[in-house]
């Protein structure tokens, strides 16, 4: 790790801008932001004003802008027009360092993270306490350690970010912001892998640096969570502001219909499935921890072709290893899956998915997709071998981009041209293409981490509806969510894992919040 540009304990660069300029100009206004893509205009004359102390929020479907907007505002995109201003100073667009050393900080949904390094040496990094020219790990660590006490974020300073599941992860991006000490916030989604406990203290965080004279830019798709805590919303649709709003004057509803540009039916509720013979069986499942506890502590459930069973649990206690264990992404130490009448606890992924299985995993970059390759190609895994495939044994590329089409229309899917990579879609646009893409393949048991993500209010009605219709048909599903409302929603049944043991089984109407909650920190 390099050396700092300050002796200042938080790295704060010495030549940062002051910000008692005006003391009553805005944190940040935009004015006339306008970004094109080749055949997209991401935005389109957007203005955006963010007062001192104000906590905003930005909201807008699925590709409506928002990202591209904040990632123009933290300096990784330059606009094609428009113009920044910062504490009432014009800036220029000079990238994200910059824009750090003008006191803006983001949290991207991607998380911008160093596997390799410990949770420390990524939250400091580029900000390294000094002392007598060296890096001061120690004053470093202990910060660290005060930050993650003071609020609460239950992460391990010292571990490897690579060990952590995504839940934890998206903590240690908090934990960035909170280690420089940012005048503007802007954060991507924050809230989509916490449980209501841990939001309701990041947004008691957010209060309280609001009450400092700070300013939070919150991007999210949760109409709930900008009621309760933003003072006002701006709302993007199709590139432009549709609509700025005091949030003492929004409801969900106007929200919602604000973001669409028409009435949306909130807080649907599902019928029951109806439960037939077991598609999945799994039994003493163990995933062992070298020198701890198992990560995942013989886990034994069934799964029925025409039900949702759910999965809830704090992030971090076994839910994702469980997952993998039953998938083949990991090995399982003991116990034994079987998908119908195979066992498939030592096959390969492929073939677990000749069995029956397919699955839509919490992290879609990394193990959902190649980001690189077309959405065509994306889509197109899976059917390789069916009616894609030539008689020569080719794949036919027209085949594949009427196949992946067909899947963009069915799914509401917001993409141009299926060569573009895949990469290029907004996070909840791709979520939607590879729940699509499962779904597509018609498997007896479908596993789904996290199937809402990043997904707008319109969209995550959409996806929830495909879910019910999968189930209707006779297939088993298996769905792990960090939503609790989602998972109340739509499970038939709802498992709790704790510190990888499944330590409550609860029927719907059994699953309250208060119960689920209980059940979550291990008091079943």
């Amino acid at each position: 790790m390099t050396d700092s540009t300050s002796d200042d304990p938080r790295g704060r660069p010495a030549d940062a801008p002051d910000s008692s300029v005006d003391e009553q100009s805005p944190a940040v206004v935009l004015r006339g932001i306008t970004r094109r893509f080749p055949g997209v205009v991401a935005n389109d004359g957007v203005d955006l004003r963010v007062e001192r102390g104000e906590i905003h929020a930005l909201m807008g479907e699925n590709g409506a802008g928002k990202s591209t907007l904040m990632s123009i505002l933290y300096g990784a995109l330059r606009p094609d027009a428009g113009e920044i201003e910062l504490f009432g100073e014009r800036v220029e667009p000079a990238g994200p360092a910059a824009a750090i050393a003008a006191g803006i900080g983001m949290v991207h949904q991607h998380f911008m993270l160093f596997p390799g390094l410990s949770v420390t040496e990524n939250v400091i990094y580029g900000q390294e306490p000094v002392r007598r020219g060296l890096v001061d790990r120690a004053a470093a660590r202990a910060r660290v350690v005060e930050l993650i006490e003071r609020f609460r974020l239950g992460v391990d300073p010292d571990a490897r970010v690579r060990d952590l599941p995504l839940g934890v992860r998206q903590r240690v991006e908090i934990l960035k912001l909170l280690y420089r000490d940012t005048r503007v916030l802007i954060l991507d989604e924050p809230t989509a892998v916490l449980t209501p406990d841990e939001v309701d203290r990041l947004f008691d965080v957010l209060r309280g640096l609001a009450a400092q004279g700070r300013s939070v830019i919150l991007v999210t798709h949760k109409l709930g969570e900008v009621l309760a805590v933003s003072r006002r919303v701006t709302v993007l649709r199709d590139g432009r502001v549709a609509q700025v709003i005091p949030t003492a004057e929004a409801s969900a509803a106007s929200l919602a219909s604000a973001m669409t540009g028409r009435d949306v039916e909130l807080d649907i509720v599902h019928p029951p499935g109806s439960p037939g013979r077991p598609v999945l069986a799994v039994r003493e499942l163990t995933v062992a921890r070298r020198g701890g506890r198992p990560l995942v502590d013989s886990a034994s459930f069934t799964v029925r072709a025409g039900e949702i069973v759910g999965i809830a649990g704090v992030a971090g206690n076994g839910q994702s290893e469980l997952i993998e264990a039953i998938v083949g992404l990991r090995t399982a130490s003991g116990g034994e899956v079987r998908v119908l009448d195979a066992d498939v606890t030592r096959l390969r992924i492929a073939a677990r998915r000749r069995a029956g299985l397919a699955y839509l995993p919490e992290d879609r970059g990394a193990v959902g997709s190649a980001p690189g390759a077309s959405i065509a190609e994306n889509l197109a895994a899976g059917f390789q071998r069916g009616s894609l495939r030539s008689r020569g044994g080719l794949l036919r590329p027209a085949a594949m981009h009427a196949h992946a089409r067909a899947i963009i229309e069915r799914f509401g899917v917001r993409a141009g041209d299926t060569r573009s990579p895949i990469r290029s879609l907004s996070g909840g646009n791709q979520q939607k293409a590879l729940l699509g893409r499962e779904i597509t393949r018609k498997a007896p048991l479908l596993v789904v981490e996290q199937p809402t993500r990043g997904v707008d209010i319109a969209a995550v009605q959409a996806v929830h509806a495909e879910l019910i219709a999968c189930r209707d048909a006779g297939h088993a599903v298996l769905l792990v969510s960090a939503e609790l409302s989602e998972i109340r929603g739509l499970s038939d049944r709802v498992l709790v894992c704790y510190e990888g043991r499944l330590v409550a089984e609860l029927w719907r109407d059994e699953a309250t919040e208060e119960r689920l909650g209980l059940a979550m920190a291990g008091d079943s």
